[in-house]
């Protein structure tokens, strides 16, 4: 009986056989037309539904809509109701989009100012000063309370503005317009008076209305919000009431329309520095030295550039020595009797005509086809546990099992 030759290694393959470079089919690294649009047909689509969501939002963009507390509005959150039930009643209600129009001299009229903490100071000061009637201020800030409302500011709590949802609530005012309308919806912006300042509608302790004169004559009404002006809250409770002695008190009404989407004055223009924490502007300081200190320290001379010729040439044995050491040194004796019984099967599989599958010969078509190769050369039963059996318990088995593997092979090349 001839033993063969042990290998060298737990994991052997044959190579495959090199192909003529005669042999070789001509190729080409042109893409064809048809490979060019498999790779960029969805890059099209994408550009395609840009460009139909970029038509789109350009044509809804005509459309005509109005913000809140818009007197022209019909939507619910606009005003056109309490427009229309002032001229119904006789008022001339115009409306305003430059600030400079509130500037110029008035006479028996009412200006009401949305959001006036949209406007610079100096308009602010310019609407104070143009002699108007009575001004209606809607949720003012503090600066436009110092300029045009005195004895009126806003209520605070552990320092933050005090503001609360519109709900109904009873006047508790001697003020003629809230005592002729009742209990209305106010809330919003909550505030203080001072000195011959009136509050009414008090929410939490603070009125969420007030009213003030200033030197000059022109009264003041500050509202928290105007949620009872718009169309859905008008009908409720004394808010219809509420907004006619409000806003026609006088013959002629000026409604403010803002621009919410003007920027600010460039004094008032916040640049991103301006928007950063004084603290965070420390913390990024001492970081920039801290990263610093580290490129110093961590800045050393590394010596020449070494110059390589690459790609290294390995022989191949080499690397199956190496690969196997690897094996060895972890024990993975399992992982490397598949490596032999895979390979194996691989090589064994051409050679009976067993076409693979995935990559695999298929276990049963490949036991058959030995079978009938080897005849009643081989034990029955021993087959499936020399291709597919459980992985060897130490060196010395896997060794047999590389040379059992081995002999099959020789066994059916060489019937």
């Amino acid at each position: 009986m001839t033993t063969s030759p042990r290998p060298a290694s737990p994991l052997t393959a044959n190579p495959a056989p090199a192909t003529p470079a005669s042999a070789a089919p001509a190729t080409t690294l042109t893409p064809s037309v048809h490979q060019l649009w498999r790779r960029g047909r969805w890059f099209l689509a994408a550009l395609a539904v840009l460009l139909l969501v970029g038509l789109l939002l350009g044509g809804l963009g005509d459309s005509t809509a109005y913000p809140s507390l818009d007197p022209r509005s019909a939507d619910s959150d606009g005003a056109k109701a309490t427009a229309q039930l002032l001229r119904a009643q006789g008022i001339t209600v115009d409306t305003a989009t430059d600030p400079g129009q509130l500037a110029a001299p008035a006479g028996d009229d009412t200006v009401l100012l949305p959001l006036p903490d949209l406007l610079t100071d100096d308009q602010l000061r310019a609407i104070a000063s143009a002699g108007h009637r009575r001004l209606v201020l809607l949720s003012p800030d503090s600066t436009a309370l110092d300029l045009l409302a005195p004895g009126v500011r806003i209520a605070e709590t552990a320092g933050l503005p005090l503001s609360v949802a519109s709900a109904n609530v009873a006047q508790q005012c001697s003020l003629p317009e809230a005592a002729q309308a009742g209990s209305a919806e106010l809330g919003g912006r909550l505030y203080q008076t001072e000195g011959a300042a009136t509050g009414c509608y008090p929410r939490e302790g603070y009125p969420a209305l007030a009213r003030t004169t200033t030197a000059d004559g022109t009264e003041v009404i500050v509202l928290g919000s105007g949620l009872f002006l718009t169309n859905q809250h008008l009908a409720r409770q004394g808010n219809a009431a509420l907004a006619l002695g409000l806003l026609g008190a006088r013959p002629h009404l000026t409604w403010y329309l803002p621009d919410y989407q003007a920027l600010p004055p460039a004094e008032q223009q916040k640049g991103f520095v301006d928007l950063i924490p004084a603290g965070w502007r420390w913390a990024a300081v001492q970081l920039a030295v801290a990263a610093v200190l580290a490129a110093l320290w961590r800045a050393r001379r590394l010596g020449p550039v070494v110059s390589e010729e690459l790609p290294v040439v390995v022989r191949a044995a080499e690397t199956t020595e190496g690969r196997a050491r690897l094996y060895h040194r972890a024990k993975a004796r399992g992982r490397a009797a598949e490596a032999l019984r895979r390979a194996a099967r691989h090589r064994l599989g051409p050679a009976l005509g067993v076409p693979l599958t995935a990559g695999e010969p298929a276990a049963t078509a490949l036991l058959t086809a030995l079978g009938d190769r080897l005849g009643d050369r081989r034990p029955p039963g021993e087959l499936p546990g020399l291709l597919y059996g459980p992985p060897p318990t130490d060196d010395a088995a896997l060794l047999r099992l590389a040379d059992d593997l081995d002999a099959l092979e020789r066994q059916v090349r060489h019937p």
